[in-house]
């Protein structure tokens, strides 16, 4: 799939978060075994992406008990439209505090002058 989020998430991280977003819960292995028809990775890289992003606060995961002891399931705390939101709160935030005026300045001209066209 299409990295959406640049800097923000890595190619694979996308990847594994795209596959969570139709609002599912999903095991490592079942996200490993989407994602490796498209790219050559390891599980232990599946199961290290959703726990970096898990300790970032983008998914969320609960204990399940299955044949063999106990795993994560993981599911994405937003929804993507919430996701992609907040990341553009986030970004716009951070250009306000390096910025200050020149930023606010800039988005004044850009979005609301940009109306009266």
């Amino acid at each position: 799939m299409k990295q959406v989020f640049g800097s923000v998430l890595s190619p694979l991280e996308s990847d594994v978060l795209n596959e969570l977003w139709p609002d599912r819960e999903l095991r490592v292995r079942d996200i490993y075994h989407i994602v490796r028809k498209s790219k050559k990775i390891a599980l232990t890289s599946v199961a290290v992406i959703l726990d970096r992003l898990f300790e970032r606060g983008i998914v969320d995961r609960k204990i399940e008990t299955g044949r063999g002891g106990l795993r994560y399931l993981y599911f994405p705390k937003k929804n993507k439209n919430q996701f992609e939101k907040s990341v553009v709160e986030e970004t716009v935030n951070k250009l306000i505090a390096k910025f200050g005026d020149v930023a606010v300045s800039y988005f004044n001209e850009r979005f609301v002058k940009g109306k009266k066209r």
